[in-house]
């Protein structure tokens, strides 16, 4: 009996740095070769990217290329999805390095556990070897910094909303629809909201275990990817999408909170008292998760940047999703 087609789809744009890494271990898999294709389609890159993926599948078959003028991720996903071939169809990212078991893995738990998709964990790497890239990835890995459980690991497989690097039934697609092309961010946890709204199970196996590189190295990227996140969390209301889940609207709320508090002060000063107190306790939840990171990794320099990483996870986020709740209620796109 012949395993099932796996359709791997792998949208990027300009990820010159990253991209062949991800490829090497896509092609490197040990699930039988004929019953992989590899879709990468490139949005727009204006770097050499698309040169590195015609490199690699000229002398691999299996990678076909696409192009996305309209250059927005969900547009290139879909792409993919209405040119896959397979059984099952993966949502795969040029920043990721894949273990060889990757697919097989896939399959594995997709046929024994019969869910709607399935998907991994990540192990973050910094994208370069300085104290605020690694700070970043320390915050994302941490439970006060963590946006989801598939940052968190587990000794077994569960069911979850989300994971990384999911692979998915080609069925779930005529079910539930494409990506919205309306989301330029956010599309995947649109995606997945929807599917398990329409009863459809996510497994979450923490034995896939994914290498991830951010891009980025400084805090102040860290903030920009932050803030527009941030919009992002809440702007997909306005296109139809499900609310996300509370762990994507709790910056919203702090941040609001304490600049509510803070201006109303200016009115009626035991208000800024509120605003006080919220600011303490934010700084020493930082404190305190910063500390038992710094004694794990024995590096005292690292202080300062994870405090500020802190910051720029939250308030960025948080200041994110205010403009987001503006743009939410003002006409247009």
């Amino acid at each position: 009996m012949k395993s099932p087609l796996v359709s791997i789809i792998i949208p990027y744009h300009n990820e010159a740095e990253f991209v062949a890494r991800a490829l090497q271990s896509l092609v490197k898999q040990d699930y039988p070769k004929e019953r992989i294709e590899i879709l990468a389609v490139n949005s727009n890159s204006s770097d050499n990217s698309r040169e590195i993926v015609e490199f690699y599948a000229k002398k691999d078959n299996r990678i076909k290329l696409f192009d996305n003028p309209q250059g927005f991720t969900p547009i290139s996903l879909n792409i993919g999805v209405k040119n896959a071939k397979g059984d099952f169809i993966t949502k795969s990212d040029a920043h990721t390095i894949y273990p060889t078991d990757y697919i097989s893995k896939c399959v594995r738990y997709l046929e024994e556990y019969k869910t709607a998709a399935v998907g991994g964990v990540t192990y973050n790497v910094p994208a370069a070897q300085t104290l605020a890239a690694k700070a970043i990835i320390l915050v994302l890995g941490s439970p006060l910094g963590g946006g989801g459980s598939f940052r968190q690991g587990g000794d077994k497989p569960r069911l979850a909303d989300t994971a990384y690097g999911i692979c998915y039934r080609k069925e779930v697609f005529r079910k539930v629809g494409l990506f919205n092309e309306r989301l330029i961010r956010s599309q995947d946890f649109d995606f997945n909201l929807r599917l398990t709204q329409s009863g459809g199970k996510i497994l979450l196996a923490p034995d896939i275990a994914l290498t991830y590189y951010p891009k980025q190295k400084t805090i102040i990227s860290f903030w920009r990817r932050n803030f527009l996140d941030g919009i992002w969390a809440i702007l997909p209301l306005k296109f139809g999408s499900p609310i996300f889940k509370p762990r994507h609207l709790a910056p919203l709320v702090f941040v609001s909170t304490t600049l509510a508090t803070a201006v109303g002060s200016i009115f009626w000063k035991p208000l800024i008292w509120i605003s006080v107190v919220i600011l303490t306790l934010y700084f020493t939840a930082a404190l305190y998760f910063s500390l038992k990171i710094i004694a794990r990794e024995k590096n005292l320099l690292l202080f300062p940047f994870l405090i500020l990483a802190f910051a720029a996870r939250h308030f960025a986020y948080g200041l994110g999703s205010i403009i987001g709740a503006f743009r939410l209620l003002t006409p247009g796109k």
